[in-house]
């Protein structure tokens, strides 16, 4: 099972690229996680720009959700919302929706902030976002906050309710993943 994590995040010492480590160390038994970390190299999106071949780094984009069985996304948020990186990246996923990577896919959107309330908003928006694009997103979020002192401890979430959560979390997208597989099959 192959999970493809997204941070939102284009900073070198995210809390979001952080909660993907921890994410990855928390997934069930038999799935991976898989980061990918080409964001900062999406051009910004135009329909002008769907006429030829899909720049370097969204064609690598495509393929590695193409290949995946589930999407993790971990979103920063930026003035109450998703970060602008981020949902140019999920324009460029988005065309053309019928026969775009995400439709179909399993997706879980978990978040961080320096704040105490976690992206929690982020997390809403870029839920509504990946609907709107067809991805079969997991119901729930985990907003982490208060991160440089949560995600202090490298492989687990300080707080055992959170980390919990996000065990949880993760194991519904894996479900979803698995009985889609069988579906497919």
């Amino acid at each position: 099972m192959r999970v493809l994590g997204i941070s939102g995040s284009l900073r070198q010492h995210s809390h979001n690229s952080r909660l993907l480590r921890v994410a990855a160390r928390s997934l069930p038994p038999g799935a991976e996680l898989e980061i990918w970390e080409g964001l900062g190299g999406v051009p910004p999106y135009s329909e002008d720009d769907e006429r030829g071949p899909a720049p370097t780094a969204v064609a690598d984009l495509r393929r590695s959700v193409a290949a995946a069985d589930a999407v993790l996304i971990a979103t920063p948020e930026y003035n109450s919302s998703v970060p602008g990186q981020l949902k140019n990246a999920l324009d460029w996923l988005s065309r053309p929706l019928a026969e775009n990577p995400l439709r179909n896919k399993p997706a879980a959107v978990i978040g961080a902030s320096a704040g105490m309330f976690g992206a929690a908003w982020a997390q809403a928006e870029l839920r509504k976002v990946l609907k709107a694009i067809g991805a079969r997103v997991v119901e729930g979020d985990l907003p982490v906050g208060n991160a440089h002192e949560t995600l202090a401890h490298e492989g687990r979430l300080a707080d055992g309710g959170l980390q919990a959560r996000l065990e949880q979390l993760l194991a519904g997208m894996v479900d979803e993943a698995r009985v889609r597989e069988r579906l497919a099959a």
